[in-house]
């Protein structure tokens, strides 16, 4: 009778909505370095040839198969730094402060972030690698390296350079690649040993193989994927022919590397009994670099990005169109987690979609993301101004206003004359000084190696040309963003209603470009090489 007594009590008690405190899930958070949207999974989902139907990425495939593909997700900002504010913070990447540009930022420590507020609410938290950059233990939002678990080694960081150099030296291919993943492994398991018992934690997974550099002809060597069977599909804004394939294929190698890191990752959730109970969570930072019209420009091959999510509460199997922005991400983690959300967040938490039953479009109201950039690389223009620009991308539209159509986009092209004529070893490894703001490699030369010849010209002058005040493109007759209709009369309607939607946003936000004070980010500290050293830079090769 007791028994049953307390029983009728308890039931009781959830009824009016007090009942146990649910046990709160870890969080296993893996963020790649301009990994862009390129992954297995999304192959299945797409209606024309695409370099998805190439790469392989099991790992990232399975989160995304037991849980929800996000087809729509973006980046606020396609430089790393901004791009990190914004989603540290849920904020737009404008409203960061000094976080809304790469050189030269400094965190403002009165904005708060999504896993100093989960240590706060009990969470045990670590990092491997790159959370925001730079970054100091004063400003870090991170707190600098105190949370950090990196001490079983930092060689896959740098998956081609390190395992070419290996194999090189006699090492077995199976053998370098083994201790690549015995680091992952190993620094995962410190972080996992310095909790408490029953503690739910944070990692953040951060390396940097997708970034630039990475060794040419690994795609191949190191991964088996053939350059020529991306013959046919890569955007056509990227020239298809033998060299970019292969850089690409490159690129994709290093894609798979993060792939196999994930892959240890969960094996050890698996061995340790937590699989089932860690919400895990799988994206980038922004879209390839290197490649034209990648990192750091608006379309869609420089914001939008791969996203994975899986765990408790997840039903599995399913595609979400809805249209996400990587701040969203914060609020989503603190929910998760019972962490209080601090005021001044520009994003909605995700759980509502996460929770449904339902593909396809889950929240009607899910319909467009914003996006945008000022500076990236320090001295890129005359003055060290910015490129500011914003967009607004739609299921059926992407809308561009740059603000100063007479700047470079991707930087001043000091280096380059059309007379000049560098050797290819030098337009190789030697195109930082020109075009500052796309990353040096193998397309970057090309492109500027065949500047004028008449077959390539266009595709230069897209990577590298200024670019008129309003950018639009009718994405269901031109998917790859290379017409221009925003001075066409019959789409004059349609310009001028999502240019003032994308300026109603900003506005409504504070966005400092177009609230009177347009200039701000063009003015000191933000312009002034003399104050842009407050925080230190990352590695020269990986940090940007």
């Amino acid at each position: 009778m007791k028994t049953r007594l307390l029983l009728v009590f308890f039931l009781a008690l959830c009824q009016f909505g007090i009942a146990a405190e649910p046990q709160r899930p870890n969080i296993l958070f893996c963020f790649a370095d301009d990994w862009g949207r390129y992954a297995g999974v999304y192959g299945a989902h797409e209606s024309r040839p695409s370099p998805n139907q190439i790469v392989k990425t099991p790992n990232i495939d399975r989160v995304a198969q037991r849980g929800v593909l996000f087809k729509n997700a973006f980046v606020n900002a396609p430089s790393c730094t901004p791009c990190r504010s914004s989603l540290l913070s849920g904020r737009y990447f404008f409203n960061t402060g000094r976080g809304a540009i790469l050189q030269g930022a400094v965190w403002d420590s009165s904005i708060p972030t999504w896993p100093l507020l989960l240590r706060e609410s009990g969470y045990h938290i670590g990092k491997s690698f790159k959370v925001w950059s730079p970054g100091t233990p004063a400003d870090a939002p991170f707190g600098g390296q105190q949370f950090a678990y990196q001490q079983a080694g930092a060689l896959h960081n740098n998956f081609s350079e390190n395992v070419t150099k290996m194999v090189g030296e006699g090492t077995p291919l199976a053998v370098a690649r083994e201790k690549m993943l015995g680091e992952v492994r190993g620094n995962f398991d410190a972080f996992l040993t310095a909790r408490k018992a029953g503690q739910p934690w944070l990692y953040w997974f951060g390396p940097t193989t997708v970034h630039r550099t990475w060794v040419k002809g690994s795609g191949k060597k190191l991964w088996a994927i053939e350059p020529d069977s991306l013959k046919g599909r890569l955007p056509k804004f990227i020239p298809d022919v033998p060299e970019m394939r292969e850089d690409f294929a490159d690129y994709l190698g290093e894609v798979q590397a993060f792939d196999a890191y994930i892959g240890a990752l969960l094996k050890k959730l698996e061995e340790a009994g937590e699989l089932d109970r860690t919400l895990i969570v799988i994206s980038g930072d922004h879209g390839a670099p290197g490649f034209p019209g990648g990192k750091c420009n608006l379309y869609d091959f420089g914001i939008g990005v791969a996203l994975a999510v899986a765990g408790p509460g997840i039903r599995g199997g399913r595609v979400a169109e809805d249209f996400v922005s990587l701040p969203d991400l914060a609020p989503t983690f603190l929910e998760v987690g019972g962490a209080k959300l601090p005021p001044d967040m520009n994003s909605r938490s995700l759980l509502n979609v996460l929770r449904s039953d339902k593909s396809g479009q889950v929240d009607p109201t899910r319909t467009s993301v914003i996006a945008g950039r000022e500076r990236h690389v320090g001295m890129a223009r005359e003055g060290n101004l910015p490129y500011p620009h914003r967009a607004l991308r739609t299921k059926d539209f992407l809308y561009i206003r740059n603000f100063a159509p007479d700047r470079w986009p991707m930087g001043s092209p000091h280096a380059v004359t059309p007379t000049s004529a560098p050797s290819q070893n030098e337009l190789e490894f030697n195109t930082r000084a020109c075009f500052p703001d796309m990353d040096a490699g193998p397309a970057k030369a090309w492109l500027i190696a065949h500047r004028n010849d008449p077959q390539w010209k266009w595709h230069y002058d897209y990577a590298f040309g200024k670019r008129p005040g309003e950018e639009l493109y009718d994405l269901a007759k031109d998917p790859d963003q290379i017409q221009n209709i925003a001075a066409i009369p019959a789409y004059a309607d349609k310009r001028k209603e999502l240019s003032e939607q994308l300026m109603k946003v900003l506005k409504d936000a504070g966005d400092p470009r177009v609230t009177g004070v347009g200039d701000t980010f063009d003015k000191p500290p933000f312009s002034d090489p003399e104050n842009l050293g407050a925080g230190k830079k990352g590695p020269k090769k990986k940090g940007l």
